[in-house]
């Protein structure tokens, strides 16, 4: 007993776990909201900007009882709403191609939270999904593989080279600064940021000046231990998020007489392709087994994260209902989230067989011959790790985020990506 409770605790400190898992789920989300900002790019003002239903003065009062976070509302301007959008738009790219990818994901959480909370009538579920999913990515690591973090520390040593990383955090910190002279920062928030700045100052001296060291071990297993605790939060949120639609879903009457699924394809709103809606709902049986088969799915999921196989077969079947959904329901982002959140339970075995067979399409393998520079161990006396690009892949065996026992196979990273 002790001795398997020993072996967890060096797991969940001395490795970053679901490293590709991480790295699909920040592509994923971050994709989503690229793609959203930029179809309602010529819509912006009526979304979240000064012409919409919902006016500055109104987001005011709500935000004022609510305390959510928006720094919409540090000023009414139209130049400061087209700002707030320009680097939402920025951070997206910048969390998908992985550059910097502490910092990204921060301005990723703070466009996304900005622009939702300003208009709070203009989500849907996907959009609460990305919500939650862009506070916890701050906490991940999710630069560690399939990124130009990644890169950085297999060429040049370390993912904090270079001088982006330090000029951005100050940006960021002047920012932050701003925030608690004006006032406009709560407690919460004020904390918050306060304790990841500092945590990247104190973490880039570290990484800069004592690679080696002692300090810079102590913040890589309590980088190591954040980002755990994220995936553990991810993968718990995805199980409650199924959990509680699917018995929400039992206690109505028109799911339990399996006819739910048929009035949303009589609705013009939810039918982009009218007869391909209508091709569904004509047939009783095709409806019937859809509309049960969604709650047993809902339902069952979260019981099968035990058994890989049984989890696998759902979770391709929950992806598939997703894209249906997409496609009749003309719902892509909602979609997009849901496709994104379920990937936090991939295998990773899968996720290295896709990574190579993409790289190897894009002609990105690395040279033969090209031996990788080993990147030094955080823990005293250890063995070094290889670096996180043109290492071995792990072993495809290794569970992902949702099963017992996850394998990283990260090497030395910075839990900043700066």
């Amino acid at each position: 007993m002790r001795s398997t409770l020993a072996r967890a605790v060096a797991k969940a400190t001395g490795h970053a776990l679901g490293p590709y898992q991480s790295a699909v789920v920040r592509i994923g989300f971050a994709a989503t909201w690229l793609f959203f900002l930029l179809r309602e790019f010529p819509h912006r003002h009526e979304l979240y900007g000064p012409d919409g239903p919902w006016s500055w003065e109104l987001a005011q009062r709500l935000i004022a009882s609510n305390r959510a976070f928006t720094v919409l509302m540090w000023s009414d301007s139209t130049p400061w709403f087209e700002t707030v959008y320009a680097l939402s738009v920025l951070a997206s790219v910048l969390l998908v191609l992985g550059w910097r990818t502490r910092a990204a994901s921060v301005l990723f959480m703070i466009g996304v939270l900005s622009l939702q909370n300003r208009s709070v009538f203009m989500g849907d579920g996907g959009d609460n999904v990305i919500h939650l999913m862009a506070v916890y990515l701050v906490l991940t690591r999710c630069g560690q593989v399939w990124s130009l973090d990644a890169r950085r520390a297999r060429l040049r040593g370390s993912a904090t080279a270079g001088a982006a990383g330090p000029v951005l955090w100050a940006l960021l910190g002047a920012g932050f600064a701003y925030g608690v002279v004006s006032g406009h920062l709560g407690t919460l928030w004020l904390v918050f940021f306060g304790i990841l700045w500092t945590g990247t100052a104190l973490w880039w001296l570290a990484d800069r000046y004592e690679p080696a060291g002692e300090r810079r071990a102590t913040l890589d297993v309590l980088a190591n231990l954040l980002h755990n605790a994220g995936m553990l939060v991810i993968t718990a949120e995805v199980c409650l998020i199924y959990a509680t639609a699917g018995w929400y879903k039992i206690q109505g009457s028109r799911w339990q007489d399996g006819t739910a699924l048929y009035y949303p394809l009589s609705l013009d709103y939810f039918t982009p392709w009218p007869w391909l809606s209508e091709l569904v709902a004509s047939s009783g049986v095709v409806v019937m087994l859809l509309t049960y088969g969604t709650v047993l799915v809902q339902v069952a999921f979260p019981f099968t994260l035990f058994n890989r196989r049984v989890k696998n077969v759902l979770l391709a079947v929950m992806m598939l209902e997703h894209a249906g959904i997409a496609v009749l329901l003309g719902l892509p982002f909602f979609s997009l989230a849901m496709i994104a959140a379920d990937a936090v339970f991939l295998p990773t075995g899968l996720l290295v067989w896709v990574g190579a067979r993409v790289a190897a399409a894009w002609g990105r393998v690395p040279l033969r011959g090209a031996a990788p520079r080993p990147a030094l161990s955080p823990f005293p006396g250890a063995a070094p790790r290889t670096p996180l690009l043109g290492a071995p892949p792990p072993d495809p065996r290794a569970s992902n985020a949702g099963e017992a026992g996850i394998a990283g196979g990260a090497g030395r990273s910075s839990p900043a990506g700066d």
